[in-house]
Protein backbone atom coordinates (compact mmCIF):
# COMPACT_ATOMS: atom_id res chain seq x y z
CA UNK A 1 0.00 0.00 0.00
CA UNK A 2 1.40 3.34 -0.74
CA UNK A 3 1.15 6.55 1.78
CA UNK A 4 1.57 10.13 1.06
CA UNK A 5 4.37 12.35 3.07
CA UNK A 6 2.83 15.88 1.80
CA UNK A 7 6.39 17.76 2.03
CA UNK A 8 9.08 17.95 -0.51
CA UNK A 9 11.70 17.42 2.45
CA UNK A 10 14.06 15.03 1.44
CA UNK A 11 15.44 14.57 4.76
CA UNK A 12 11.75 14.42 6.64
CA UNK A 13 10.57 11.47 4.04
CA UNK A 14 13.86 9.84 5.14
CA UNK A 15 13.53 10.18 9.08
CA UNK A 16 9.77 8.86 8.67
CA UNK A 17 10.91 5.36 6.40
CA UNK A 18 13.21 5.15 9.18
CA UNK A 19 10.64 5.28 12.04
CA UNK A 20 7.84 3.14 9.55
CA UNK A 21 9.75 0.30 8.15
CA UNK A 22 9.80 -1.27 11.78
CA UNK A 23 6.47 -0.67 12.41
CA UNK A 24 4.38 -0.99 9.29
CA UNK A 25 4.93 -2.09 5.93
CA UNK A 26 3.65 0.79 3.55
CA UNK A 27 5.59 2.17 0.25
CA UNK A 28 5.91 5.97 1.46
CA UNK A 29 5.93 8.24 -0.99
CA UNK A 30 6.63 12.48 -0.81
CA UNK A 31 4.94 15.38 -2.78
CA UNK A 32 7.52 14.78 -5.63
CA UNK A 33 6.16 11.19 -6.55
CA UNK A 34 3.01 12.23 -7.13
CA UNK A 35 0.97 14.33 -9.87
CA UNK A 36 1.49 17.78 -8.65
CA UNK A 37 -1.40 19.64 -7.63
CA UNK A 38 -1.87 23.07 -5.54
CA UNK A 39 -0.54 23.23 -2.16
CA UNK A 40 -2.72 24.86 0.30
CA UNK A 41 -0.48 27.65 2.43
CA UNK A 42 -0.54 26.89 5.60
CA UNK A 43 -3.09 29.33 7.36
CA UNK A 44 -3.97 28.08 10.36
CA UNK A 45 -2.68 29.23 13.66
CA UNK A 46 -1.59 25.85 15.53
CA UNK A 47 0.80 22.78 14.33
CA UNK A 48 -2.44 20.77 14.32
CA UNK A 49 -4.28 22.76 12.30
CA UNK A 50 -1.59 23.02 9.99
CA UNK A 51 -0.95 19.34 9.73
CA UNK A 52 -4.63 18.46 9.05
CA UNK A 53 -5.03 20.76 6.22
CA UNK A 54 -2.25 19.55 4.44
CA UNK A 55 -2.94 15.66 5.01
CA UNK A 56 -6.72 16.40 4.12
CA UNK A 57 -5.76 18.32 0.70
CA UNK A 58 -2.45 15.25 -0.04
CA UNK A 59 -6.33 12.60 0.29
CA UNK A 60 -8.49 15.05 -1.84
CA UNK A 61 -6.20 14.92 -5.13
CA UNK A 62 -4.33 11.81 -4.93
CA UNK A 63 -6.83 9.28 -3.02
CA UNK A 64 -3.74 7.94 -0.68
CA UNK A 65 -4.01 7.58 2.97
CA UNK A 66 -1.90 10.72 3.46
CA UNK A 67 0.52 12.12 6.65
CA UNK A 68 1.61 15.65 7.21
CA UNK A 69 2.83 16.97 9.58
CA UNK A 70 3.69 20.58 11.15
CA UNK A 71 6.55 20.99 13.59
CA UNK A 72 8.43 24.14 14.65
CA UNK A 73 10.57 25.86 17.69
CA UNK A 74 8.94 27.12 20.58
CA UNK A 75 11.41 29.25 22.51
CA UNK A 76 10.32 30.61 25.92
CA UNK A 77 12.02 33.99 26.06
CA UNK A 78 10.35 34.62 22.62
CA UNK A 79 6.43 33.82 24.03
CA UNK A 80 6.72 30.58 22.33
CA UNK A 81 7.59 31.79 18.68
CA UNK A 82 8.66 31.26 16.09
CA UNK A 83 5.88 28.39 16.15
CA UNK A 84 4.29 27.74 13.70
CA UNK A 85 6.22 30.55 11.69
CA UNK A 86 9.72 28.77 12.33
CA UNK A 87 10.13 27.90 8.59
CA UNK A 88 9.45 31.48 7.35
CA UNK A 89 10.73 33.38 10.69
CA UNK A 90 13.14 35.52 8.95
CA UNK A 91 10.06 36.20 5.86
CA UNK A 92 10.81 33.87 3.03
CA UNK A 93 10.47 30.30 3.47
CA UNK A 94 12.45 27.58 4.47
CA UNK A 95 15.97 29.47 4.50
CA UNK A 96 17.06 27.59 7.54
CA UNK A 97 20.43 30.42 7.85
CA UNK A 98 18.50 32.78 7.90
CA UNK A 99 15.37 31.76 10.39
CA UNK A 100 18.44 30.42 12.54
CA UNK A 101 20.34 33.89 12.86
CA UNK A 102 16.85 36.16 13.36
CA UNK A 103 15.72 34.03 16.31
CA UNK A 104 19.89 34.42 17.90
CA UNK A 105 19.72 37.93 17.29
CA UNK A 106 16.73 38.12 19.45
CA UNK A 107 17.89 36.39 22.14
CA UNK A 108 20.96 38.34 22.06
CA UNK A 109 20.54 40.27 25.10
CA UNK A 110 18.67 37.13 27.01
CA UNK A 111 20.44 35.63 29.76
CA UNK A 112 21.58 32.02 28.97
CA UNK A 113 19.37 30.63 31.94
CA UNK A 114 16.33 31.86 30.21
CA UNK A 115 17.23 30.35 27.21
CA UNK A 116 14.34 27.16 27.03
CA UNK A 117 12.70 26.05 24.11
CA UNK A 118 11.36 23.10 22.51
CA UNK A 119 10.67 21.39 19.53
CA UNK A 120 6.66 20.37 18.66
CA UNK A 121 5.40 18.57 16.44
CA UNK A 122 1.46 17.81 15.33
CA UNK A 123 1.14 15.25 12.94
CA UNK A 124 -1.74 14.76 11.14
CA UNK A 125 -3.11 10.70 9.07
CA UNK A 126 -5.78 10.99 6.88
CA UNK A 127 -7.78 8.46 5.43
CA UNK A 128 -9.50 8.28 2.14
CA UNK A 129 -12.72 6.64 3.98
CA UNK A 130 -12.44 10.37 6.23
CA UNK A 131 -10.98 8.98 9.55
CA UNK A 132 -8.44 11.51 11.03
CA UNK A 133 -5.77 10.86 13.53
CA UNK A 134 -3.63 13.70 15.42
CA UNK A 135 -0.46 12.62 16.76
CA UNK A 136 1.23 15.25 19.11
CA UNK A 137 5.64 15.24 20.16
CA UNK A 138 7.80 17.34 22.00
CA UNK A 139 11.12 17.71 22.43
CA UNK A 140 11.88 19.97 25.45
CA UNK A 141 15.55 21.44 25.42
CA UNK A 142 17.31 24.50 25.56
CA UNK A 143 19.24 26.86 22.63
CA UNK A 144 22.94 28.10 22.72
CA UNK A 145 24.39 31.00 21.52
CA UNK A 146 26.74 29.15 18.73
CA UNK A 147 26.07 26.32 15.87
CA UNK A 148 27.41 22.91 16.92
CA UNK A 149 27.31 20.18 13.83
CA UNK A 150 26.71 19.30 10.36
CA UNK A 151 23.54 16.81 10.77
CA UNK A 152 19.92 17.83 10.52
CA UNK A 153 18.14 20.69 9.69
CA UNK A 154 16.33 24.51 10.95
CA UNK A 155 17.25 25.09 13.88
CA UNK A 156 19.27 21.47 15.03
CA UNK A 157 22.62 23.22 15.32
CA UNK A 158 21.97 25.69 18.22
CA UNK A 159 19.39 22.93 19.85
CA UNK A 160 20.58 20.56 22.86
CA UNK A 161 17.55 18.40 23.97
CA UNK A 162 17.10 18.03 27.93
CA UNK A 163 19.37 15.73 29.19
CA UNK A 164 21.87 15.96 26.29
CA UNK A 165 25.17 18.02 25.92
CA UNK A 166 25.08 17.58 22.29
CA UNK A 167 23.22 19.84 19.59
CA UNK A 168 20.89 18.19 17.29
CA UNK A 169 23.19 18.43 14.65
CA UNK A 170 25.65 16.28 16.30
CA UNK A 171 23.05 13.38 17.18
CA UNK A 172 23.36 10.37 14.41
CA UNK A 173 19.89 10.50 12.58
CA UNK A 174 19.05 7.64 14.76
CA UNK A 175 19.85 8.86 18.09
CA UNK A 176 17.40 11.99 17.38
CA UNK A 177 14.31 10.10 15.89
CA UNK A 178 14.73 8.29 19.10
CA UNK A 179 13.83 11.53 21.21
CA UNK A 180 13.06 13.86 18.51
CA UNK A 181 9.51 15.16 18.42
CA UNK A 182 8.89 14.43 15.02
CA UNK A 183 9.52 11.21 16.21
CA UNK A 184 7.47 10.65 18.97
CA UNK A 185 4.66 12.06 17.30
CA UNK A 186 5.61 9.84 13.63
CA UNK A 187 5.79 6.69 15.72
CA UNK A 188 2.56 7.18 17.38
CA UNK A 189 0.97 7.42 13.93
CA UNK A 190 2.62 4.40 12.97
CA UNK A 191 0.80 2.63 15.39
CA UNK A 192 -2.54 3.77 13.69
CA UNK A 193 -1.66 3.25 10.31
CA UNK A 194 -0.89 -0.56 10.93
CA UNK A 195 -3.99 -0.77 12.86
CA UNK A 196 -5.58 1.08 9.76
CA UNK A 197 -3.83 -1.19 6.65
Amino acid sequence: MKVLLATRNQKKLGELRRILDPAVAVELVGLDDVDGYPEAPETEASFAGNALLKAREGVRYTGLPTIADDSGLTVDALNGMPGVLSARWAGKHGDDDANLELVLAQLADVPDARLGAAFECAAALVLPSGAEHIALGTMPGRLIRERRGDGGFGYDPIFVAAGHDRTNAELTPEEKDAISHRGKAFRALAQVLANAI
